[in-house]
């Protein structure tokens, strides 16, 4: 089964409902691509009346992890993921709709196709920027993926 925009948004409702209740959707998926939308409204602000940071790093953790779990599906093996760690930047305000997007799956590919020639786990960096609806950059994370493939 392929993993699309709408069975993310359907797995978010039932296995991460904290993501789909504070508005965290995905837009698109391709084989190098995710974008994720989130809408700045008041079950996911903070007292400055901008998106909560959490929120923000769901919708961003998501477009690097839909990827990942994308790529893991497509090699036919089973693999482990975890992040393992991340940092961000916060440089604008996030108010309005706020899209988060990774171009980076062909570095996953080549992770994947490492672990699975090695035997041996891998970790991949992957970038996810988040802009505002003038295209103004809010915010941007960055997440270690470790993958493993499983014996």
């Amino acid at each position: 089964m392929d993993i699309s925009p709408s069975k993310l948004n359907k797995y978010l409702m039932f296995k991460l409902p904290a993501a789909y209740f504070t508005g965290v959707r995905t837009k698109t998926l391709t084989d190098h691509t995710c974008m994720v939308t989130v809408k700045h409204s008041w079950v996911n602000q903070n007292p400055f009346k901008s998106m909560f940071w959490a929120v923000q790093g769901m919708a961003a953790e998501l477009t690097t992890g839909a990827l990942v779990m994308k790529k893991i599906r497509e090699s036919g093996k089973k693999i482990s993921m975890l992040v393992a760690s991340n940092n961000a930047t916060f440089s604008k305000k996030a108010t309005g709709v706020i899209t988060f997007t990774c171009n980076e799956g062909h570095k996953i590919e080549a992770a994947i196709t490492k672990a699975i020639e090695t035997g041996e786990g891998q970790t991949v960096w992957l970038n996810s920027n988040g802009v505002n609806e003038e295209g103004v950059q809010v915010s941007t994370f960055n997440f270690e993926w470790t993958l493993k493939v499983k014996s």
